[in-house]
């Protein structure tokens, strides 16, 4: 799936505080790793990345050593692309009690994110029952709960600043067309002759060319070779994002607002590809982006939602390093690879509810490698509509053992919750329900979903 070198420290999980540190900082410039974040481990992973994320599609019963051929061989590329949702037209009636509950929800987040210092313990429990919609209130929140922000207010506006000039420069560096950075060395060249004295007399000098500016030039410094080396990548970008969440004006459509919000996720994706080369871009990175990139975007705050691009990527490199390792087909057979997940996922199930656990696992045969990789890879973003996904988001970012840690539980949580239908189907209306996972209550799921028992023969969940 990708193809390169990467090193990434292994992760050292801290109950006391929930933080994300940026594992890919130390290949992004200008946002730092620091060791300390992680324990002062120094384990180092190395992979060799492969071709673009997709997901599984069976056409029949696999076997074990199949399975252990890599992930990429059940794959087919159509079936990561989104499957359209109509908007609903609204969100029913509304009762007093609920009325009550959300504004009580939003003054206490208020009060909380009001304070000198932020208690995170707190903001990641207030996160897990629900962030209220509108204010900007979950834009900074997830900010917080990312580790984007420090918890104490008095830093926000330095580190805000810093983290935003890093991104413009970035852009400024790497995102250039080599038509613009030639127009600017001209300019430059320009500058310098009117500033030297010369014979107006003698003879005119011919501005040469260097090798490295020629369109032609095979140079590896060369800015054309670089521009040609990424425009398959930038048409593969373009593609996907068309498809991200077609039912939405705020990404679909040709309209001024809709083609600037998929243009600056197309800068936060290329400059991701760039400045992660072992990595590229993975096709489905712009589903994990689209949640991120819209909450920073619609925030109430002027300032804020005319910097959303720059705070995007460094919230959507810190959330992704969490789970990079799944990108790999290296790595799928690991104890930090996707085949491992996907057992740990399936001791979840084995460990709530053996009797689901065998009928899938034995009966119908529906392993997990057939649905939860999508599931897993991309944060659950092309099985609900837009709105539950913010929901379930809330509570992911807000656990303190960790995204993945939530996101298995969620995804036991949805085989739990069609447990009937799952029991009286066979392998292939079974593989249907999950590909095309029905409504559901995201407040019930949720339930269940922190309710579970942890397995504790392989992974342990927080109890």
């Amino acid at each position: 799936m990708l193809k390169g070198k990467l090193k990434l420290p292994l992760p050292v999980p801290d109950k006391a505080r929930r933080a994300f540190p940026d594992r890919l900082g130390s290949l992004v410039a200008g946002f730092d790793f620091k060791e300390e974040d992680y324990g002062g481990g120094s384990d180092l992973v190395v992979f060799e990345p492969g071709e673009e994320l997709e997901t599984f599609q069976p056409n029949g019963f696999v076997s074990d050593k199949d399975q252990s051929a890599g992930v990429a061989n059940f794959v087919e590329e159509s079936d990561i692309k989104v499957r359209p949702r109509p908007e609903k037209d609204g969100a029913g009636p509304v009762s007093t009690v609920q009325v009550i509950a959300v504004d009580e929800k939003r003054s206490d987040l208020e009060f909380e994110l009001s304070r000198p210092e932020i208690n995170l313990e707190k903001l990641q429990r207030i996160a897990s029952a629900g962030l209220p919609d509108g204010g900007g209130l979950r834009a900074t929140a997830w900010k917080l709960l990312l580790g984007y922000l420090p918890p104490s207010r008095d830093q926000w506006e330095k580190e805000l600043t810093e983290n935003r000039q890093k991104y413009a420069k970035l852009k400024e560096e790497l995102l250039l067309s080599p038509s613009e950075l030639t127009r600017r060395k001209d300019e430059a060249f320009s500058y310098k002759e009117q500033h030297v004295d010369v014979d107006v007399d003698g003879p005119l000098r011919r501005h040469e060319i260097s090798q490295e500016d020629h369109p032609l030039s095979l140079g590896k410094a060369s800015a054309w070779h670089q521009y040609f080396q990424y425009t398959e990548m930038v048409e593969q970008i373009d593609r996907d994002l068309q498809r991200t969440h077609p039912d939405k004006k705020f990404f679909s459509g040709e309209t001024s607002f809709s083609r600037k919000n998929r243009q600056a996720m197309k800068n936060i994706l290329l400059l991701f590809a760039k400045l992660n080369p072992a990595i590229r871009y993975v096709q489905g990175m712009n589903e994990v982006l689209a949640p991120i990139y819209y909450v920073f975007s619609t925030d109430t705050d002027e300032k804020n939602a005319a910097n959303a691009e720059a705070d995007s990527f460094s919230c959507f490199v810190r959330l992704l390093s969490d789970s990079v390792d799944h990108f790999c087909q290296q790595l799928d057979n690991s104890s930090v690879g996707i085949l491992s997940t996907l057992t740990r996922l399936s001791d979840l199930l084995k460990a709530n509810d053996e009797e689901l656990w065998r009928h899938l696992e034995f009966t119908s045969k529906v392993r997990p490698q057939f649905y939860a990789f999508r599931w897993i890879t991309l944060l659950l973003t092309q099985e609900f509509d837009f709105q539950p996904i913010l929901r379930i988001w809330d509570c992911l970012l807000g656990n303190s053992f960790g995204v993945q840690d939530m996101l298995l539980r969620v995804c036991c949580a949805m085989l739990l919750c069609v447990k009937s239908r799952l029991l009286s189907g066979d392998f292939v209306a079974n593989l249907k329900l999950l590909q095309h996972y029905p409504d559901i209550n995201i407040e019930h799921l949720l339930r269940v979903a922190q309710d579970l028992s942890p397995d504790t023969s392989s992974y342990r969940l927080s109890p």
